[in-house]
């Protein structure tokens, strides 16, 4: 039997340090010296570690001091896009909105917009952060109320795809706040549609347009008795309309829905014409029966002079290029008066052609374009006028013809003018003076306007008088003809009431309207783009022919 062979005990280490490598003793001959020509071994230096280690705790405690002091960041967005938002004690602004700089803490974020009930919530913004918050907006209800003409029209009202209404006009409910999209359908009328936002009780009403009308009816409304003549404003919002012996003599409606805007009295009798000058702030309405000019502020609708003429029977008025000046025709008085605006004064009257009623100044202040309406002679003529001289030219004349009124596109250098007598528009060379016919168009045209580009002739026609007396409603519906000012193209036509008779274009071209002279009131269509109307294939011109008798 082996015997165990007996374990080695361990002795214990007491005293020793583990922490580093025992050091080697020297050799013999390092303990005596170092050797001769041997390099010197140098101690390391501490001092790089230690900047070392001193750049990471810098770097550290930088970064530390640069999170820590990080402000907060609160983004608000909103439906619908455009409510307003109130943060805190701020002013309100649009949304979306991002507020910077903030000091960590809670905040309350408002939203309001008209139509829709309020929301409010607390947001808590913290240091190194972007909080974000979406509030969502309650529509509230609204009356809605849609009347067409004529009635039985199928009315569809949708919102972002989703129909609210399906069935006819007229339509009265409720619906809520937010877009609406709008659809009218009527066999032999054309389409409407339209967008908009709904955020306050509405009265919507619509005319539809016979079918392959270009021009699109807006409003129709009452207006003054005898609406002789129109005019809109330059910001092509109101329309001041004269009535020839009532009073008040003038009054200013919103074009667009025929609101009443406010008036001016002009004495015992009314007014004829209507023009502004180019800022809008001033208007000067004729007098026939005072022969007067009167200047009017627009604003206040108050009377600031009467300029009177030295003539009779005061129609036409019209203004120098340079508004230094103001020309009236005198229809009785066979004459112009030129009246200094800077002090009021007459300054002369011009001899004219029998029974002058339309004019045209040209840009350029030298010459003066007048029609002659030939009531007592029963002739018709055309005349230009040298301002510098006085001294007048007539370079049309014709038996029967009845020269009313006058416009001009002098980048093409060609004058119109409409003659009640021979039921035609003229068109003259304004440099050579040569004149032939440009159109022939309903009954008894009278006002005119052409477009701002040029490309478009507007006419309103009367329509054939009654026999008894032109006072009365004859056989015929007033018109309203446009043409193509190159060729003369028919380009569209509108059917209106009793003696279409006054007529302006607005100066941005979009909106027209017109008077119907004995059933006192206006109509306002929105014009579309020559493009449109050179390619809608004359509208409604030949259809109007088989409507415009009674």
């Amino acid at each position: 039997m082996t015997r165990p062979r007996p374990r080695k005990r361990l002795r214990r280490l007491e005293n020793v340090d583990v922490s580093r490598p025992r050091r080697r003793a020297p050799a013999p001959a390092a303990a005596a010296g170092h050797l001769r020509g041997a390099p010197r071994r140098r101690r390391r230096s501490p001092l790089p570690a230690m900047a070392a280690l001193l750049t990471v705790a810098a770097m550290v405690a930088v970064s530390g001091w640069w999170w820590l002091g990080r402000p907060a960041v609160v983004t608000v967005s909103v439906t619908p896009a455009d409510a307003l938002v109130v943060f805190g004690s701020d002013e309100p602004t649009g949304a979306p909105v991002t507020y910077r700089d903030l000091e960590p803490g809670s905040y309350t974020v408002r939203v309001e917009r008209a139509g829709f009930e309020p929301a409010e919530a607390t947001v808590r913004a913290e240091r190194g952060k972007t909080a974000r918050v979406a509030l969502r907006l309650e529509p509230l209800p609204q009356s809605v109320s849609v009347s067409v003409e004529p009635a039985g029209a199928a009315l569809v009202l949708s919102s972002g795809g989703d129909e609210l209404y399906n069935g006819t006009a007229p339509y009265e409910g409720e619906l809520p706040s937010g877009p609406l999209e709008l659809a009218l359908r009527l066999e032999g009328y054309n389409e409407v549609t339209r967008e908009f936002f709904l955020d306050a009780p509405v009265k919507l009403a619509f005319r539809l347009d016979p079918e392959g009308q270009l021009l699109h009816g807006v409003c129709v409304f009452k207006c003054v008795p005898a609406p002789k003549g129109l005019a809109i404003t330059p910001d092509n919002r109101q329309v001041w309309v004269t009535a020839l012996v009532t009073q008040p003599s003038v009054v200013a409606y919103d074009a667009r829905t025929g609101k009443e805007l406010g008036g001016v009295d002009l004495g015992e009798s009314g007014a004829v014409e209507v023009v502004f000058n180019r800022d809008g702030s001033r208007a000067y309405a004729s007098q026939m029966q005072s022969a007067s000019v009167f200047e009017i502020d627009t604003r206040t609708f108050k009377v600031l002079r009467r300029l009177k003429t030295g003539s009779a029977w005061t129609k036409v008025v019209a203004l120098s290029p340079d508004e230094k000046v103001l020309y009236a025709a005198n229809w009785s008085g066979d004459d112009v008066s030129e009246i200094d605006l800077a002090t009021g004064e007459l300054v002369r009257r011009i001899p004219t052609v029998d029974t002058p009623r339309g004019l045209y100044p040209t840009a350029d202040g030298e010459r003066l374009f007048v029609a002659g309406f030939g009531e007592n002679s029963a002739t018709g003529r055309l005349q230009v006028i040298d301002l510098a001289t006085g001294r007048g030219e007539t370079f049309l004349e014709k038996r029967g013809a009845a020269m009313r009124h006058m416009v001009a596109d002098e980048r093409r250098g060609v004058l119109f003018t409409s003659d009640m007598g021979s039921d035609v528009v003229w068109v003259t060379e304004m440099a050579t003076l040569k004149t032939r016919k440009f159109a022939d168009v309903d009954s008894h045209p009278n006002t005119i306007d052409v477009s701002p580009d040029g490309r478009v002739l507007f006419v309103s026609c009367r329509g054939r008088n009654n026999p008894v007396s032109y006072n009365l409603p004859g056989p015929d519906w007033g018109s309203i003809l446009l043409f193509d000012t190159t060729n003369g193209k028919p380009l569209d036509a509108i059917v209106g009431g009793n003696q279409c008779t006054a007529l302006d274009l607005s100066p941005d071209g979009r909106l027209l309207v017109f008077s119907d002279f004995l059933d006192a009131r206006l109509h306002t269509y929105e014009v579309p783009g020559y493009e449109t109307l050179a390619a809608g294939k004359g509208g409604r011109y030949q259809a109007h022919f088989r409507e415009i008798v009674k």
